[in-house]
């Protein structure tokens, strides 16, 4: 199929509220298919995988599945459907383990999967959710979809593991962040535009720009969500904040601050980054106020953003453009929103 109808809707920036009422038959479609899975996990487990379900947040990784095949809002292809499932599938199971790992108490304004149910339980649901998505994955009549879930599964763990092996180090250059949100995040940002265009019918060099979007948003939505995670206010946000220090995770806005501040002061940032000494969080984040950090990982933000945009520049026309490039529009005002604090 060489090209698909635009659809009768405005071109103009969508808040999250009007990208998922614009999405609204397509994800009720998805949370049907969703809880519909439940009974194909043992009988012991299913209230488990149910809790996870149903804190899933803004569903951003089905929305670009979903937007990057639109075929209008009342036209919901099951493949598209069951697609969706398998990306959020993987993205719950590597929440589930994030939160052990962060030793975080809430997500989504309740409780972890790790606080409900312990950690070691909470493992094993993580995954079981990687495994029910892959098996999901091998229900296409192509090898394509599953190979290539498979294999961005792969990388997304690959960049948990790195990022794991590197806690409570600062020997971390912007090359090797880069690198970690490239492979944990953006990674299926990316599969989830790449495989919703094939699906769809697009052409082969659209589908090749929905990736590269894909990842680039990947990229500036992780940056993003490090920003949150010392400028964002737990009860809004509805997760646990100020993680990424106690956790000696170093991030973009710390490794600004470390370049900014003075040796000294740099010195006593890695000692706590190194978990020599206990995090000081409410001075990181005023030393991050007073040295423009904010506003320097907003840029790298707005860099990202600027290359998902010229990813889709020649293709104007296509119906997932202008939606797409209306969850840009939306990211950019989350960091706006942010910048109240910063």
């Amino acid at each position: 199929m060489s090209s698909v109808a635009s659809p009768a809707v405005s071109a103009k920036p969508h808040a999250f509220a009007g990208v998922f009422a614009l999405l609204s038959a397509h994800l009720a479609e998805l949370d049907r298919f969703l809880h519909g899975q439940l009974g194909s996990f043992e009988p012991e487990i299913r209230t488990m995988v149910d809790y996870c379900i149903d804190t899933s947040g803004k569903r951003i990784r089905p929305a670009l599945t979903f937007l990057s095949g639109w075929r209008g809002p009342t036209h919901v292809q099951p493949e598209l459907v069951r697609l969706a499932a398998v990306v959020e599938l993987v993205h719950l199971a590597t929440l589930v383990h994030d939160d052990i790992m962060d030793d975080a108490d809430v997500r989504r304004s309740r409780r972890t999967a790790a606080r409900e149910y312990g950690p070691t339980a909470a493992v094993l649901l993580g995954d079981a959710l990687f495994a029910h998505a892959l098996h999901l994955a091998t229900q296409f009549p192509t090898t394509e979809i599953c190979a290539a879930v498979s294999e961005s599964t792969r990388r997304v763990c690959a960049g948990e593991i790195v990022q794991t092996l590197r806690r409570g180090s600062t020997n971390i250059s912007r090359a090797d962040y880069q690198r970690i949100v490239d492979l944990k995040t953006a990674e299926l940002f990316r599969v989830s535009c790449f495989l919703g265009a094939k699906l769809a019918g697009f052409p082969s060099e659209f589908v090749d720009a929905a990736s590269r979007f894909g990842r680039h948003l990947g990229i500036a939505y992780q940056i993003y969500d490090d920003l949150v995670d010392f400028f964002g206010e737990e009860k809004r946000i509805g997760k646990t904040l100020g993680t990424d220090l106690a956790s000696g995770k170093l991030t973009l806005p710390l490794l600004v601050l470390m370049e900014r501040l003075p040796a000294v002061q740099a010195t006593a940032l890695a000692s706590e980054i190194t978990g020599q000494r206990p995090p000081q969080l409410a001075l990181r984040l005023q030393q991050m106020t007073d040295f423009g950090v904010f506003e320097a990982v907003a840029d790298a933000v707005q860099a990202e953003v600027a290359a998902a945009t010229a990813a889709l520049r020649d293709w104007p026309d296509q119906a997932p453009t202008p939606l797409l490039l209306g969850l840009c529009d939306v990211l950019q005002a989350q960091v706006a929103g942010l910048q109240r604090r910063g």
